[in-house]
């Protein structure tokens, strides 16, 4: 029987996640991201840890904004030069760096502190549907909550066993279906 007593490496594994933006509102969209990125939809949340996923967002150039926000809403930045103020309105930034936006926006609902960064690289960005090798890691989708339909734990046991420390092979440790 084991005597760990507080959370283990399992409670801490991260899971990827994928959300696709077409017609999703921005601000909804990066709170939702920014709480997947903390990790507060875990029940050992913890501020001071950064227990967060990964998350992957595809179909960046489809995101909502409401109002009249694509006419007025502007990026700004500073060179720290005078006279070195740049702004760059959304409907430019759309054309320009789409995955940008979803970045700043997320980044504004992180927490100001020396995790921010950290949250912020395990967030990746994608302006069409295809996401590379990046897909493989997929475990969950925002849509319903579940797992893929296509996905095999049997099939994750034969193509890759977990390497243990000395070089053996535990095949146990995997899900097996009843």
């Amino acid at each position: 029987m084991s005597q760990v007593v507080g959370n283990t490496a399992l409670a801490y594994a991260r899971v990827w996640h994928q959300v696709d933006a077409t017609d999703r509102i921005l601000g909804k969209l990066a709170e939702r991201i920014a709480l997947v990125l903390m990790g507060k939809h875990k029940p050992i949340y913890d501020p001071s840890v950064d227990c967060g996923d990964y998350v992957i967002v595809t179909n960046c150039l489809k995101v909502k904004v409401t109002g009249r926000k694509p006419e007025q809403f502007l990026y700004r930045k500073h060179s720290m030069y005078p006279g070195g103020l740049k702004e760059t309105p959304y409907k430019d930034m759309m054309v320009k760096k789409p995955e940008e936006i979803i970045r700043h926006a997320v980044s504004g609902m992180l927490p100001k502190n020396k995790l921010r960064e950290r949250r912020l690289e395990r967030l990746r960005i994608f302006p069409a549907n295809e996401m590379g090798i990046l897909e493989a890691n997929l475990l969950r989708s925002w849509e319903d909550g579940t797992l893929p339909s296509d996905w095999n734990p049997t099939k994750l046991v034969a193509e890759k066993p977990r390497i243990l420390l000395g070089g053996l092979v535990d095949k146990s440790a995997f899900y097996t279906t009843p």
